[in-house]
């Protein structure tokens, strides 16, 4: 059964890779740092922060050949919904091989929704009760969901969740994760969503 935001047409209504990326770019340039608090600098050092590791993941990724094989497999219309922000330094890691790989196929409608300005989506979402993000939901024509991903790879999860055990603190924790996507160079994105793509190419066979 479709879900009623779909039929609202409210991932139609996200923005585009290219829409997302020009309003972060509008967002730093338009915004005065002099009249900021003390939390909203902050947040804006990080939303910069964000779109640098954005960009150089955007002039080096090239999808690999198997994943390329797959996603060209798909025939039918299909909406990849990514819930997020651009504060999130997760989405900073993820958002650009999960926007690479759609880009790969015309029948993939890609669109980027903002979680706090939809609240009512990413509710459907929720990752042990919290709204983390991002998140990757995908729906064919008709609004049937098909697969959803994140908020982050298996592998990042389980070492988040065992530095966090050892009582890591938070600055030292996020640090050694952005590390690991560096290190990482999208291949366990690449690796699960290709395991996804696969299961929902294997229905129509």
């Amino acid at each position: 059964m479709a879900h009623k935001f779909f039929e609202d047409k409210i991932p139609h209504n996200g923005y585009t890779y290219d829409e997302y990326c020009q309003m972060t770019q509008n967002q730093i340039e338009n915004t005065n740092p002099g009249n900021l608090s003390k939390k909203e600098t902050e947040r804006l050092k990080i939303i910069k922060l964000n779109q640098h590791r954005s960009c150089r993941i955007e002039k080096s990724y090239e999808v690999a050949d198997g994943v390329k094989e797959e996603i060209n497999k798909i025939d039918e219309p299909l909406v990849w919904m990514v819930i997020t922000e651009n504060w999130c330094g997760d989405s900073a890691q993820c958002l650009p091989y999960i926007a690479g790989i759609a880009s790969l196929n015309n029948n993939l409608d890609f669109r980027i929704i903002l979680r706090d300005s939809h609240p009512e989506i990413i509710d459907f979402y929720l990752t042990n009760g919290t709204r983390s993000i991002p998140k990757l939901v995908v729906f064919d024509a008709e609004g049937n969901e098909k697969f959803s991903w994140g908020p982050r790879p298996k592998e990042a999860q389980k070492l988040f969740n065992q530095w966090r055990a050892e009582g890591t603190n938070k600055p030292e924790l996020y640090e050694k994760l952005h590390l690991w996507y560096a290190k990482d160079k999208g291949k366990n994105i690449e690796n699960e969503i290709l395991q996804l793509v696969k299961s929902v190419n294997m229905e129509v066979f």
